[in-house]
């Protein structure tokens, strides 16, 4: 997991080989007045746009909370569509922002928004909250106010510290585990899988395009496995690495982020003139940490701790767009002693409230239930030691924050093996420095895919990289969902490189650093996954 890729090229595109589009009969002809009613009479769509989404429907659907007993107690899934426009109508277009615990719902509108507009006119944009999240019931809700400041430091290197830690994982552990007996057993990656087969049944399509962010890809990649037939494109950016769910892929972004805490660093370093840090990298970084130390033994402003401030700079390893705000946030309090703009970033970034609740019991659920984890705590305190003497950034946040999966009520399941012959040519997309999900993962699910095409955003270290402001990424996209082409190598590793977004410059009085598409997909997105 701590591999990178190699140097892959230094223009703008590199396209090894030759591209290959699908068959002209994937497109799917139909008039634009039959085509948004066909198939879909089980669902009632209303109204339920927004500002920034005014197309935006709404609708629900029952499926079984146990897919192996239809006929036993059903649960509700949220879902939201925004309808095909064109005479050309290409099926239902399901989006995932990944999690998992991640609502889909807002991201429908989003996806429709962003894609060029012919050819989202071609589709069905259809979000959806998974089982146990947001609007879908029940929604799972463990333990509100769990991350609720200040919490012990997250590093525990006295003993106090460490059994204030167990106690609090253990307690979230039980609570779910009362409130839910019923519910977490089929709380996991192939019960969505299965329901988002539901979901395709009830719009009335024979195959369905799959569009999936982070943990999102993991999920495309399993309801693929298990319906290659009703699969008819695949889209999978910022991919999860199948072969080490989830115990190894949380120690191996652990490395990732830390090389990503470095890069914010190197780039405050740049900037001296207007953070007044140091020139020197490390003399930034070894001032970041005299904060945390600090923050350890009186919060800013009552509120922002040691480990909150790790939550605080953690998104800046999913989005270097939010690297202007964490720098001024940085430099007012370890300048000026300054707390206000430190606690604002916390609001803004760190800070889980109570839709967070949800979304991490959710995300608490599925990991622990998808795949066995270490019952013995040993093997954890052993394993995030080791990694903190190397990467010490989030490497024990992140083992607190998975650490309920040590006293999981529920037993696990095994791992599915995702890997597939059976599917038409299926588009990736990895940035070569993403931490969340490092590029490993996006190179094994090439190899695991037969007949897939991976295209690499060289340098890049954002999380989620399409319809983000890469041109040449977002290119690709378009030209996949437009006639199912896909690039094709030369039997190297990528298929197609594009180079990365400049990093951001840093605040200019009220000016915004990033475009407004990547702050609100990021928005969506979210962080851990």
């Amino acid at each position: 997991m701590r591999s990178r890729a190699a140097v892959l090229c230094g223009a703008a595109v590199v396209v090894a080989g030759s591209f290959t589009a699908a068959p002209a009969d994937a497109v799917i002809r139909r008039t634009a007045p039959t085509a948004q009613t066909a198939g879909a009479a089980g669902l009632a769509w209303q109204k339920c746009g927004t500002t920034d989404y005014p197309t935006l429907q709404c609708a629900s659907l029952q499926v079984p909370l146990d897919h192996a007993n239809p006929g036993g107690r059903q649960i509700t899934l949220a879902l939201t569509r925004v309808p095909h426009t064109a005479q050309s109508y290409q099926g239902p277009l399901l989006v995932n922002p990944g999690g998992p615990g991640g609502s889909g719902r807002t991201l429908a509108g989003f996806v429709a928004a962003a894609l060029p507009k012919d050819v989202a006119a071609q589709y069905d944009v259809i979000g959806f909250d998974p089982r146990g999240v947001g609007r879908s019931t029940p929604a799972l809700t463990c333990e509100p106010q769990y991350f609720k400041a200040v919490r012990p430091d997250s590093v525990p290197d006295t003993d106090e510290l460490e059994q204030a830690g167990l106690t609090r994982v253990k307690a979230f552990a039980d609570a779910c585990g009362k409130k839910y007996a019923s519910v977490l057993p089929y709380i996991d990656t192939v019960s969505s899988a299965r329901d988002i087969d539901a979901i395709r049944t009830a719009l009335g399509a024979e195959r369905v395009n799959y569009f999936g962010y982070s943990y999102g890809t993991y999920l495309g990649a399993v309801y693929a496995k298990l319906f290659p037939q009703r699969v008819r494109r695949l889209v999978l950016d910022s991919i999860v690495d199948p072969t080490g769910v989830w115990y190894d892929d949380n120690i191996g972004q652990d490395y990732a982020f830390d090389d990503r805490h470095r890069a914010l660093m190197t780039w405050i370093a740049q900037y001296d003139a207007t953070y007044h840090l140091g020139d020197d990298p490390s003399q930034v970084e070894a001032k970041w940490y005299a904060m945390r130390a600090a923050l350890a033994k009186r919060p800013a402003g009552g509120k922002v701790g040691a480990s909150e401030l790790d939550d605080t700079f953690m998104p800046g390893g999913y989005y270097n767009g939010y690297w202007p705000y964490l720098a001024e946030a940085f430099a007012a309090y370890s300048r000026d002693k300054k707390a206000d703009l430190l606690v604002q970033a916390y609001d803004r970034f760190g800070a889980v409230d109570t839709a967070g609740d949800n979304g991490y019991s959710v995300y608490a659920a599925v990991q622990c239930r998808d795949a066995s984890w270490p019952r013995d705590w040993n093997q954890w305190r052993k394993d995030a030691w080791a990694v903190h003497e190397k990467a010490p950034f989030i490497s024990w946040n992140n083992t607190w924050y998975n650490a309920p999966c040590a006293f999981w009520p529920t037993p696990s399941r095994q791992p599915l093996n995702i890997a597939n012959a059976e599917l038409p040519p299926v588009l990736l997309f990895q940035a070569t420095d993403d931490a969340a999900t490092p590029y490993p993962g996006g190179a094994a699910v090439h190899r695991l895919l037969a007949g897939s095409s991976l295209v690499v955003e060289q340098g890049g270290g954002n999380h989620g990289i399409t319809l983000s402001g890469n041109a040449c990424l977002d290119e690709y996209l378009a030209a996949y969902l437009t006639d199912g082409t896909v690039p094709r190598g030369d039997g190297g590793e990528a298929d197609a490189v594009c180079v990365r977004t400049p990093d951001p410059k840093p605040l200019t009085g009220k000016a915004a650093s990033t475009s407004s598409r990547g702050s609100a997909l990021h928005g969506l997105l979210g962080h851990h996954g």
